[in-house]
């Protein structure tokens, strides 16, 4: 693609990274056939060729972004199914974050949308306040069919039940059983923890099983990733960094830490992704990219273990596999889940359309409840066509947005594998 930037742009760093981005683009279109927004909508600004377009313009004028430009980059998803598909390696996520930065700087949203914009990173990232709106919400969850728009859309998601805190939201080492062959820090996230604390539960059992010493540390939190995608970099950035040094700090008092797990795929991808956004930071951007070098998925961790499975009697329930977006696009993980899975006994089933996002995406289904809808009535058709017992995905945002719909248990996959290797049946199951 063609830029015409000029000299006293390219001087800004912001510019000529995107100037590289954007010359990238071959105009293939490739990108179209697997965008989920462009596949429902048919609206080439609703693709990332279209998207890209905006956003070229957008910084070639060196104006403040407008209403079409706010809807059209308001509605990606960030999926990032155009980074699997397109041939030139167009560094798509980057750009789109840097227009969703530029556009929470510039742009004066209707009141409604700030005061939303403004409420969410207040609570979500924050487990006490969280579970104290989730606790309103699920009074309220009974009007969710007559609220309009987002309110209703807020209130359908609330979770049937409301979870106490677990031991395991306080900084600890849990030891592994038998001879230990890593010491690992496992991030233990904000709204997974207060939506389904049996997900940490399992996969500390997992990994002690199998020889890693757990640590959790101390001043450890949200990842970052909900308000980054909301073009909040000021406090993205401040998350992040406290985590790398929660993470320093823990590596300081109990030893070498060979990993960072993350068992929530959309904060792995923002946390391998801390190199990158903190590039700039003199102060921390070596220790940034040494943390992200560091983090792996639980399943990437389990791989290299190797699963010691075997510990289920009877007949074990036939698994549809959903690979969440930050999963197979984000990380580019999409072998070991499905074979951990096998291992462990399970026939496993990919649904159609693996590759179109469930909807979910962070807040997008609060903040974009028509077409997230859509999407969700989408997957758990093509999930129900699957014929099969249990749904396992790697993600709490696809399991919260599919559990009513897909008409069949829903679990991480980590408490399949859990259960597989000695633990409790998941919950979900009983």
């Amino acid at each position: 693609m063609q830029t015409t930037f000029t000299l006293a742009q390219m001087a800004d760093p912001h510019i000529a990274q995107a100037n590289d981005i954007l010359r990238k683009c071959v105009h293939c279109g490739f990108c179209t056939a697997t965008c989920p927004t462009y596949v429902l909508l048919g609206d080439e600004l609703d693709s990332p060729r279209g998207r890209i377009y905006l956003i070229k313009g957008l910084l070639e004028e060196g104006a403040k972004p407008t209403e079409q430009h706010v809807t059209h980059i308001d509605r990606c998803l960030t999926c990032l199914s155009c980074m699997t598909t397109c041939p030139a390696s167009v560094d798509y996520m980057h750009l789109v974050d840097d227009a969703r930065a530029k556009i929470e700087r510039e742009y004066k949203r209707p009141l409604m949308d700030r005061l939303l914009r403004g409420l969410l990173p207040l609570v979500l990232p924050y487990p006490d306040r969280f579970r104290v709106m989730l606790l309103g919400a699920w009074l309220a969850r009974p009007l969710a069919r007559v609220m309009p728009g987002r309110l209703g859309a807020m209130l359908g998601l609330t979770p049937k039940r409301i979870h106490a805190p677990t031991d395991l939201d306080r900084p600890q080492v849990v030891k592994a059983e038998g001879v230990m062959k890593k010491r690992v820090a496992l991030m233990t996230g904000c709204a997974q923890k207060v939506l389904n604390p049996a997900i940490n539960e399992a996969t500390v059992r997992l990994l002690t099983r199998h020889g890693c010493e757990v640590v959790i540390a101390d001043g450890q939190g949200c990842c970052g990733a909900l308000v980054h995608h909301m073009g909040k970099e000021d406090q993205s950035h401040a998350q992040a960094k406290a985590n790398i040094e929660a993470w320093e700090r823990a590596e300081a008092t109990h030893g070498t830490i060979d990993a960072i797990v993350i068992n929530a795929s959309g904060c792995g991808t923002t946390v391998k992704d801390y190199g990158w956004m903190l590039r700039r930071d003199d102060a921390m951007a070596a220790r940034a990219k040494a943390m992200s070098e560091k983090t792996k998925d639980i399943t990437e961790v389990m791989m290299a273990l190797g699963l010691n499975a075997g510990a289920i009697d009877g007949d074990k329930p036939v698994v549809a596999y959903h690979s969440a977006c930050s999963m197979q696009h984000g990380q580019k993980l999409t072998k070991p889940p499905k074979e951990l899975l096998a291992q462990a006994g399970f026939e496993v089933r990919e649904p159609a359309e693996s590759h179109l996002c469930c909807g979910s995406a962070g807040t997008y289904n609060m903040m974009q409840p028509e077409i997230s809808g859509r999407l969700k009535d989408r997957k758990a058709a093509n999930m129900k066509r699957t014929g099969a017992q249990v749904m396992a995905t790697g993600n709490i945002g696809c399991m919260v947005q599919l559990e009513d719909v897909v008409g069949m248990p829903v679990v991480h996959t980590v408490e399949l594998l859990d259960w597989a290797t000695g633990g409790p049946k998941p919950a979900g199951l009983k």
